[in-house]
């Protein structure tokens, strides 16, 4: 659950938006629209001219990207760098992606997920991700590096902006938890899930609210561990202890990715995470100076004692 976006924890969405999410041209409304693509008309010869013009060095195993500018696309674009030397890529995996992000107007350097040292998951299904990034990808093999650029619709010149990406590795997640059940202590919500493994939680046989952090494995699963620092994929529930429900990629109908690591998602989290196994299922009670503290945020009010069933479907 990420720290500043309380109900928006899909950083998948990433993809989505021309992979611009997380880095300072989403903030300008960069993203590839519809609107951008009426305004110009789309010149595919000229795009694929403009990329063929960007010199492309990797430098201690970092993208190094060199051309002049500004450079300008008209639509969506990508192009095929190097093969990778890994397992293919296929259909419905989570694809880890390491990318730097350059501004088409002034060749500067925007964002790096290098320097951050969170690489984006993308989920490579219909509707979780963009059609181009699906096509460079899904056949290839890990290790690929392509270039992807699109009309910065903030630009008064109509520059791009452009991406150096590298998939660094593939993994093909579960639908549900799966492993061995495991009895809860007493005095916990009771957690019940459907045909399709989405939880609901009981509190009338609960006891008293929790004052400090509670991990209670719900199934234990048998794949890796997981580390601070992995990329992990879950599927999870949110509700305020002994209240209402607030957040659930169940109700969004897809997983959600994103890197396990303090300061991008609240203390709870990591500290109930680390160190689990991919395929557990697991409940936590997260007091509030493990959570939001004093903030209040959309629908959880400040000092809140939250409640979450996590089920671990990936971690790399």
């Amino acid at each position: 659950m990420k720290k500043n976006a309380l109900t928006a924890v899909v950083l998948g969405s990433i993809a989505v938006l021309g992979l611009a999410a997380c880095s300072p041209a989403s903030e300008s409304d960069a993203s590839p629209s519809a609107s951008a693509s009426a305004a110009t008309a789309v010149d595919p010869a000229a795009d694929a001219a403009a990329l063929e013009s960007i010199e492309w060095a990797d430098k201690d195993g970092v993208p190094a990207l060199t051309f002049d500018s500004p450079l300008v696309v008209t639509d969506v674009a990508t192009r095929h760098i190097a093969d990778g030397d890994g397992a293919e890529i296929e259909d419905g995996q989570n694809v880890t992606l390491d990318y730097i992000v350059y501004s088409g107007a002034d060749a500067s350097q925007l964002y790096s997920t290098y320097d951050a040292g969170t690489p984006e998951v993308v989920t490579m299904t219909d509707g979780q991700v963009v059609a181009d990034l699906y096509d460079a990808l899904v056949g290839q093999n890990v290790g690929t590096q392509i270039l992807y650029a699109y009309p910065d619709t903030s630009s008064e010149d109509g520059s791009a902006v452009i991406m150096a990406v590298t998939a660094t590795s593939a993994v093909t997640p579960l639908e549900r938890a799966e492993g061995t059940s495991v009895k809860p202590e007493d005095g916990l919500p009771t957690v019940t899930l459907d045909a399709d493994g989405k939880p609901s939680v009981d509190f009338s046989d609960a006891g008293k609210k929790p004052s400090e952090m509670v991990v209670q494995p719900l199934i234990e699963g048998t794949g890796d561990t997981v580390e601070e620092g992995d990329q992990i994929t879950v599927h999870y529930t949110g509700w305020l202890w002994k209240g209402d429900q607030f957040d659930s990629s169940w109700d969004r109908g897809a997983s959600t990715s994103f890197t396990l690591s303090s300061g991008s998602l609240i203390d709870g989290w990591v500290e109930g995470l680390v160190g689990q196994t991919v395929g557990s299922q697991v409940l936590l009670v997260i007091p509030p100076d493990l959570g939001y503290g004093d903030q209040e945020s959309d629908t959880i009010p400040a000092n809140s004692t939250l409640v979450f069933v996590v089920d671990i479907l990936a971690a790399s």
